[in-house]
């Protein structure tokens, strides 16, 4: 049986005339640049994940982006971050010339560890400390970083947080002993549309989430170029418009978003009794989840992420039976080539180091059948036999 790594196909059978009808309404109205579709998503987003309001940009990166220059991040400046994300966490520092510093990374949860984090700050003299202008945790794979230390640390220095949610939009964690949704925890929250999240447009597309009016205020005008009236500018900003044909996609698809991570958990809770029945527990660790089992959305398994003893070798023979999965993420950011000039080397962070050899997603999207989830274990299975 060949089992695809993702398939946006099933989603798409279910709501393809919505789809088809909200991509021809924009077409036909001609709004082809901001407009009511953006007005729209931004209400619902910020409603769905408890805030004031949200920013549609045209990127989870942009996100980031346009956050770190709503905080006038700048040459000189530190920006504090996980050691083990997608590149864009730390990209979008350095194109603002900026310098990220990376922090190892806890290895059950593989979120930013908040004790390397605190570590970090207490090892910076004052003045170095002073420079630091922003905190990025990760909501890595779909689970929520450990906010409340983080956040606690970040008070005690007042340094602003920017939560990378790209994975993990509808995560819940408890802060204070009360439910809270990723990107209603920091002072921005920043997502991704791309097409292989939980909420993917059909295209890029990004939104930020905020608290803050005048936050807000700013985000809306660094998007259009910095400009409040056409070719009269305030400020220096970007093009990062969201399309309107993305968020009306994604305002068709946000109502059943919660029904899409019950199934990608279902599945998760599938892999993990099949794995124990297997008896692979000794040579595969299935995703651990900290935050509480009492919240509806503790874990929205962007990624079923394992650890595997062998997995350049496991993956292989998974690829050679059809079987797809895929490394996220093979090298940290210390070791790529890019962030060389850091001083970064093998060793500075072993528990980022020994996830990049040993994590492995497997496949967890909605509509997949237990028969694929079968074949999958039923594989490994053989593997770890030979």
């Amino acid at each position: 049986m060949k089992v695809p790594l993702l398939d946006l196909r099933p989603p798409l059978e279910e709501l393809r005339d919505e789809i088809v009808e909200a991509v021809t309404q924009v077409i036909d109205s001609t709004r082809y640049i901001m407009g009511p579709e953006i007005d729209g998503l931004e209400s619902e987003i910020s409603a769905y994940c408890g805030t004031t309001d949200a920013v549609g940009v045209s990127s989870g990166t942009d996100a980031l982006l346009l956050s770190l220059m709503v905080l006038d991040v700048a040459p000189g400046d530190l920006v504090l971050t996980s050691n083990f994300s997608f590149f864009a966490t730390a990209g979008v520092v350095a194109r603002l010339n900026a310098t990220p510093v990376f922090v190892d990374i806890d290895p059950e949860t593989f979120n930013i560890d908040p004790e390397s984090l605190r570590k970090t700050l207490t090892d910076m003299d004052a003045e170095t400390r002073k420079r630091v202008k922003a905190i990025i945790p990760v909501h890595l794979y779909g689970q929520c970083s450990e906010m409340e230390t983080i956040l606690n640390i970040s008070r005690e220095i007042d340094i602003p947080v920017i939560e990378d949610g790209a994975q993990a939009i509808g995560a819940e964690c408890e802060i204070d002993g009360q439910k809270k949704s990723a990107g209603s925890l920091g002072d921005f929250g920043c997502f991704s549309f791309f097409p292989s999240k939980n909420l993917g447009g059909v295209g890029d597309g990004g939104i930020v989430t905020v608290n803050n009016p005048e936050l807000a205020e700013q985000l809306r005008l660094k998007r259009v170029h910095g400009g409040e009236h056409k070719y009269y500018h305030r400020v220096i900003g970007g093009n990062f418009r969201l399309d309107p044909i993305q968020a009306a996609v994604i305002r068709v698809k946000l109502p059943h978003l919660n029904k899409w991570h019950k199934q990608r958990q279902d599945n998760a809770d599938h892999y993990n009794e099949l794995f124990a029945e297997a008896g692979l527990i000794s040579k595969v660790r299935t995703p651990y989840v900290e935050h509480p089992q009492s919240l509806k959305n503790p874990h929205i398994y962007n990624q079923y992420v394992i650890r595997a003893e062998r997995r350049d070798e496991l993956q292989s023979f998974l690829s050679e039976n059809e079987i797809a999965s895929e490394v996220y993420y093979p090298l940290p950011f210390h070791l790529q080539e890019c962030f060389l000039h850091l001083g970064g080397k093998a060793g500075d962070f072993p528990v980022s180091e020994t996830a990049a050899k040993e994590v492995l997603a497997l496949p967890v999207y909605p509509g997949m059948t237990g028969a694929m989830r079968e074949t999958v274990v039923e594989h490994i299975a053989k593997f770890y036999q030979f």
